[in-house]
């Protein structure tokens, strides 16, 4: 059979992966599993669904669904057909005025908060990953997190769900007769579920060891609460499918009940000399209301306390030491001060190894959750090259959690497995703990088969608790359901499944698995690959942040297909697959990546994917190349006096041929010479004059516009270019600034640096650093720059720099404009707030420089309302990305662009003129610096 060609028959070519490229970007997700599948298909309506399960079970193909794949027990990965519902599920709705709100699966958990936050709700569930995750999988896998508990989760929030079952049943339970319809449609199936309940009801003992197992966190095997909580066959089956992890259907939509947001908080980290001593005070600072309380060992406090900001206690901790991380989450003022009374009644009678300490200061309160929340990726990062990390989650009696932690310290010097830290939710039982073993020998695998095999006999025999408390079942924990939960549960859980799915063909292995060794096959190697990249854990946090996730890869991707090669090269026999990977490899992992290095700022390993894709570009430049490129570094001037007229001669052409002829003209010119060339667009600015006159006498800052900003910084719709908005605005605010007359010829480096022309970079970079400092006398006066991207590789090239250069710059003070005008100018400007509406693209350059704030300050000082867009990506654009790559711009704006055109502003803001650019052609709106902004604002009345 073609697999190709028969899915296509039921999509559509575009959503129908099969390339290597495709099939192994799919192969792995945040687990330590890997399969690879045999095709990738993007289904985007409930008939396609429908399809997809008729045609999996006639041809007994797996079919396993994936949101963001960041699933930690290898229920994501499928060797069948893999439907992923991130790209095209993205319905989110507020009801009841936000008290519920209905989500499709493809929707991020933390953009359903941020939906959710202006009427002061949130949801129940809270992991970890809620920046990266989907609900998709928040519901699959009934996940909670740090403060969620048990009450908050998504079995107990659920109001209402779709879902097509594996016979093409379509079950919403909001309607009215749902189960009645089932009972129609498939009779069987709702006899079955009945008698399920029946089975599960009748017997005192089972009654009360399903009540006891969902007492506590518990998500091993299926949630057989719902055959005890709910009568209607439909809404049993909603709930089942809750912690199913895709193994009995798919869940096409949720309605769930959301919870007050807690606006004020009271946070402190409590030190105690034993884990028994922080043990012990579980209890009374959860009944005195504290809502999180993190436990960790002295292991996990020794993985962070190198972090800036820790406390320096933590180096003086004895080794038994152990800490908690307590934090009161409160609604009003009144709560608050009830909150601290509690605290310090509570801590009076607790062994604390020093007096408590709690903040209610945001800085500092997020200084603690960071060392938290560093604990896993702070053993991810120092673990040995070649290893992988596992995570594992556990759940334990709070009463006998201490005891748990000191056994589990003792088995894993039992298994040698040195590096382990101990943490988790300690007012729910629940702990993680993290290990670094290698799959390379079938020692390592053979030793890790042991610990597991001990691990399910302390956990279970002994404590008698839950394997898996919020990571799902998976492959992990499927060969010890039964062990877990007894013959009588586990029968009721495998019946359900030949009931619900008898061809067996949803997600094969997940949850049910007869095969007592199902937790160590298909186990992903780590093979060593690039310095810059080997860290990565494949957690895939930083996948919302890349701008070509929607359309190549993902730095996540781009990491596991190198790892591919590298098995491959290694492998005999394998060659078509390294060459098609090698083929396709260039245009999805090094072309189409726009370097902007937000993957850096989401990843636990602070890893900057386009680190690695520079290098990678660079190595793929002949000698001849980059010593062109060098010789452009060196006579920039030149180049500029080049690309100015050449601006003036395509607007010229522009006007005379038409945008689009133009356009096509350069299409067609890039297939005769076979080589990328620059689109032109409807929305490149033309030259400004000259740049303004200024005085080196009485300047208060030096201003260096961009090179872009000398070439094309004249925008269609202002009365100003752009070089001129800045001594204007600097003027009117009495602090005036100075533009070197030979500033014309000098560039940050940036579109060399980007391209991995390395030398013609570090050239460029020390031209400028030499004039930076002359300008500047000495580093006396700041350096003010006009494209947050500049500003920022300014700001971040310490590690390019050496000798006098680094010397230099670390005098030097290099401002982005935005700053230069919240921080210096804005006080003495006192706008006007114009009666206008607008809305920022704060760009990537700008996010990295944590200058979000001070551009909506800026843009809220001048205008009534202001708005920054809940789906604010990067736009791509890069430098030239977006005229040599515009499907890069079309595809990373998409979700951004829709939502600014839902609605109608009087003015479109940005800080970098090809952002800029990238967002005019993605709205067909004008965006301008928000320096315009600024300039109306504070321009004389009248």
């Amino acid at each position: 059979m073609d697999l190709h060609a028969a899915l296509v028959a039921l999509l559509e070519p575009g959503r129908v992966l099969t390339r290597p490229l495709d099939l192994i970007a799919y192969a792995s997700d945040a687990s330590f599993y890997r399969l690879i599948p045999q095709a990738v298909v993007l289904p985007k309506s409930l008939r396609e669904i429908q399809a997809l399960f008729v045609f999996a079970r006639a041809n007994r193909v797996p079919l396993t669904f994936r949101t963001a794949g960041t699933s930690l027990s290898g229920q994501a990965v499928t060797s069948g057909i893999l439907a992923e519902v991130a790209r095209h599920w993205k319905g989110i709705q507020v009801e009841a005025e936000g008290r519920r709100v209905r989500v499709q699966p493809g929707v991020i958990g933390s953009h359903v908060n941020a939906v959710l936050r202006p009427y002061g709700r949130r949801l129940g569930p809270d992991p970890a990953s809620i920046d990266a995750c989907m609900m998709g999988g928040i519901l699959a896998n009934n996940a909670s997190g740090m403060c969620c508990g048990v009450v908050e989760n998504s079995y107990h929030t659920l109001a209402a769900i779709t879902f097509v079952l594996p016979n093409g049943v379509v079950v919403n339970t909001a309607e009215a007769g749902a189960g009645e319809r089932l009972r129609q449609q498939a009779p069987a199936l709702h006899r079955g579920i009945l008698e399920l309940k029946q089975r599960a009801t009748a017997e005192a003992g089972l009654r009360n060891r399903i009540r006891a197992k969902y007492g506590m966190k518990n998500t091993t095997g299926y949630s057989l609460n719902a055959l005890l909580d709910f009568d209607d066959p439909a809404d049993i089956l909603g709930h089942l499918m809750i912690g199913s992890e895709g193994t009995l259907g798919f869940i096409a939509e949720a309605v769930l009940h959301t919870l007050p947001a807690y606006p004020l908080r009271y946070t402190g980290l409590l030190f105690f000399a034993t884990v028994q001593h922080a043990g012990s005070a579980i209890v009374p600072l959860r009944d005195s209301g504290a809502r999180a309380l993190e436990i960790m060992d002295r292991a996990a406090l020794r993985s962070v306390e190198h972090l800036a900001g820790a406390p320096t206690i933590l180096k003086s901790l004895p080794e038994s030491a152990a800490g908690l991380l307590v934090e009161y989450q409160c609604t009003t003022l009144e709560e608050l001060q009830q909150a601290r009374e509690a605290a310090q009644r509570a801590c009076r009678a607790l062994a604390l190894l020093h007096p408590p300490e709690f903040t209610e200061e945001a800085a500092a309160q997020a200084l603690l959750w960071k060392l938290r929340k560093g604990l896993f990726p702070s053993i991810g990062a120092m673990r040995r090259q070649g290893t992988t990390v596992i995570i594992e989650d556990v759940a334990f009696k709070v009463e006998r959690l201490a005891e748990a932690i000191t056994d589990l310290q003792a088995l894993f010097r039992d298994y040698h497995y040195d590096e382990a830290i101990i943490f988790g939710h300690a007012k729910d039982g629940n702990l993680h703990f993290v290990i670094t073993p290698s799959f390379n020998t079938d020692a390592e695998i053979e030793r890790y088969e042991r610990f597991m095999a001990s691990l399910v006999k302390l956990v279970v025999e002994k404590y008698d608790g839950a394997l898996k408390a919020e990571h799902g079942t998976g492959r992990n924990i499927a060969p010890f359901v039964e062990a877990e939960w007894g013959r009588t549960a586990f029968a009721i859980m495998k019946e359900l499944k030949r009931l619900v799915d008898p061809d067996g063909f949803l997600n094969p292995g997940v949850i049910i698995n007869d095969d007592p060794q199902a937790h160590v096959r298909n186990l992903k190697t780590l093979p060593v690959v690039e310095a810059e990249v080997d860290k990565c854990i494949e957690c895939g946090f930083c996948e919302p942040q890349c701008p070509s996730r929607r359309l190549t890869l993902t730095p996540r991707q781009r990491i596991v297909v190198r790892r591919e090669m590298a098995r491959l090269r290694a492998a005999p026999g394998q060659a078509a697959w390294l060459d098609s990977l090698l083929a396709d490899y260039p245009y999805a992992g090094l072309d189409t990546c726009a370097v902007d290095g937000l993957c850096a700022t989401a990843c636990p390993v602070a890893i900057n994917t386009g680190e690695l894709v520079k290098r990678l570009r660079g190595e793929s430049h002949s000698r001849k190349a980059s010593r062109r490129a060098l010789r452009l570094a060196r006579s920039l001037a030149g180049v500029e006096k080049t690309a100015r007229f050449a601006s003036r001669s395509a607007h010229l052409a522009a006007r005379l041929l038409g945008a689009d002829s133009l356009r096509k003209m350069t299409v067609v010119a890039e297939h005769v010479f076979n080589t990328r060339l620059p689109k032109w667009n409807r929305a490149m600015p033309s030259p400004p004059r000259r740049l303004p006159k200024t005085a080196q006498v009485g300047a208060h800052a030096v201003y260096f516009p961009a090179c872009l900003s000398r070439i094309m910084g004249r925008s269609q719709a202002a009365g100003f270019s752009l070089p001129e908005l800045l001594p204007l605005l600097a003027e009117r605010a009495g602090l005036p600034v100075w533009i070197p007359p030979d500033a014309t010829g000098h560039c940050c480096g940036m579109p060399f640096g980007s391209k991995g022309y390395t030398e013609a970079f570090h050239e460029t970079l020390h031209r400028i650093i030499a004039k930076c400092w002359d300008w500047s006398e000495a580093g006396r006066l700041p350096i003010v720059i006009d494209a947050s991207s500049c500003a920022y590789t300014l700001r971040a090239c310490e590690h390019d720099l050496e000798g006098e250069d680094l010397l230099h710059w670390r005098q030097l003070t290099i401002l982005d404009s935005v700053e230069f005008v919240h921080d210096r100018l804005l006080a003495r400007l006192q706008p006007r707030r114009l009666p206008e509406a607008v809305v920022l693209h704060p760009n990537c350059a700008a996010r990295k420089l944590g200058l979000t704030d001070k551009l909506q300050n800026l843009a809220a000082a001048c205008a009534e309302s202001v708005t920054i867009p809940e789906h604010l990506d990067c736009c791509a654009f890069a430098g030239d990305r977006g005229l040599l790559l515009p499907e890069l711009t079309q595809s990373a704006t998409a979700l951004e662009a829709a939502e600014v055109k839902a609605r109608s502003y009087d003015g479109y803001y940005s800080s970098n003129l090809t952002c800029e650019m990238g967002m005019t052609l993605a709205t067909n709106q004008h965006y301008q610096s928000i320096l315009s902004l600024v300039e109306r604002a504070t321009r004389a009345e009248g």
